[in-house]
């Protein structure tokens, strides 16, 4: 067993540092790391053809839980329940972009606070944060930091701050619900939680956040949101929301498509659909509605990151069946000498911190097994030691350019039509902010649970 763990630890460790290098795509990465924990760990060290098996987890396909579930079940292994759902709301979400909703909305509430700039800043992180509690941050971002871009180009502005506001409450709002962000999709697969469970809990937490935040980051960019020589907005150059709709019946339907998703989402805890059951039936009903299209949907879908959580969960599944996990749990019990206080700062702030330079996906999918073993250690409600995480991961990314996905679009976006932000720029403003909110979220932690 010893020499499986070592063989567990230098995959895992050898696969961040990859990740982190970003040399090689991501997922060839887990990928690669994935199969040589089949072959090397479990079969080569361990000769344990059922860690195979456990760690593949085909099985799941063909039982009840899976699709139905009236009571907790534990899974290992790939958890295709997230890869699934995940799929699935990356086809309503092409759809939705295709029919031209994201595009319609940003133009829709530009006109409605007659593109004045403060106004629209306030707004369009707010609405950064509302989006991100039901689509991916990355899509939210993606069109999110165009339309701005576009907007300063019309108005006189410079949009970097309003991309930097709108990356850090995506990501804050992302946090808010099971949906919102994929490590929270990871620990609620995963422990069993519902849509309405985050946000109660998270969600609570993520709107008093939301509610500082964005006093913080009007004043820290308020001289930088005022249009170049007091340039007079002529209202008549603007484009006309409806412009932005390609279809008006794809564009009725992808609405129905998404109220429906965030209805069963919203209801899957009295239902006991999974949410693999939630993101097939999205899936399939956007491709029925697609016709012709259906076929260019598919092609859109990310099965980069699909494929690198097929892998990283694999490479996870080394270290929780060598018992590598274990051991971490009963190291965080012993130095927090079981006292609450101290387990939940040291997953919180560790998680925010690891976040803030390595993906948090892998960081989540990674700790969600030691938050297992040190509830059960420690007896602590693994709800506590949960909702800890989820923040923790959740929002440490905001700090830095490289600590979520969305941040890396936005940044992107932004580069690429002329605006670049150097780390320097981007840490002086977010880094401070996602302190603050770290602080709330310990505060807030401590009141509603200890």
């Amino acid at each position: 067993m010893i020499v499986a763990q070592i063989f567990a630890v230098i995959i895992f460790v050898g696969m961040f540092i990859l990740i982190v290098l970003d040399k090689i795509e991501r997922h060839y990465v887990t990928l690669g790391s994935g199969l040589l924990t089949l072959i090397v760990v479990f079969g080569i060290c361990m000769r344990n053809g059922t860690a195979i098996l456990n760690t593949l987890a085909f099985k799941d396909f063909f039982t009840r839980d899976f699709w139905y579930q009236v009571t907790e079940s534990e899974s290992s292994g790939i958890n295709w329940a997230t890869i699934i759902f995940i799929a699935g709301m990356m086809l309503m979400v092409e759809g939705m972009a295709k029919s031209g909703f994201f595009r319609w909305l940003c133009m829709k509430i530009a006109y409605l606070v007659k593109c004045k700039t403060v106004p629209i800043f306030i707004t369009f992180t707010i609405m950064a944060a509302v989006l991100s509690m039901f689509i991916d941050s990355i899509t939210v971002i993606m069109f999110l930091a165009a339309v701005t871009v576009e907007l300063a180009q019309l108005l006189k502005f410079n949009p970097v701050p309003m991309i930097l506001s709108e990356i850090f409450c995506a990501n804050l709002g992302g946090s808010a619900t099971m949906c919102g962000d994929p490590p929270n999709i990871i620990i609620g697969t995963s422990l069993g939680f519902s849509f309405f469970d985050f946000l109660s809990n998270t969600g609570l937490a993520a709107g008093i956040s939301l509610i500082v935040s964005v006093i913080f980051l009007y004043f820290a960019f308020k001289k930088e949101l005022v249009t170049k020589n007091g340039a007079k907005i002529d209202m008549s150059k603007f484009p006309a929301p409806t412009e932005a709709i390609t279809n008006k019946k794809d564009f009725v339907i992808s609405c129905i498509i998404f109220g429906c998703a965030v209805l069963l989402l919203v209801t899957h805890s009295t239902t006991h659909l999974t949410v693999a059951t939630i993101g097939v039936f999205i899936g399939f009903v956007t491709l029925i509605s697609s016709g012709k299209h259906a076929l260019e949907l598919i092609k859109k879908v990310d099965f980069k990151t699909l494929t690198f959580f097929i892998g990283l969960f694999i490479v996870v599944s080394g270290l929780e069946e060598t018992e590598i996990l274990d051991k971490i749990a009963m190291f965080i019990e012993r130095i927090s000498g079981g006292d609450i206080k101290i387990m939940l700062i040291i997953i919180l702030w560790i998680s925010a911190l690891a976040s803030a330079f390595v993906d948090n996906i892998p960081f989540a999918a990674t700790m969600v097994p030691v938050v297992k073993n040190l509830a059960a250690a420690s007896g602590t409600p693994i709800s506590t030691l949960a909702w800890a995480l989820a923040i923790g991961t959740d929002i440490g990314g905001s700090a830095t350019p490289i600590g979520a996905s969305a941040n890396v679009v936005g940044t992107s976006v932004a580069a690429k039509n002329g605006y670049p932000i150097s780390w320097g720029g981007y840490c002086k403003k977010l880094a401070p902010a996602t302190v603050i909110v770290l602080i709330i979220s310990t505060v807030y932690l401590f009141v509603r649970y200890i």
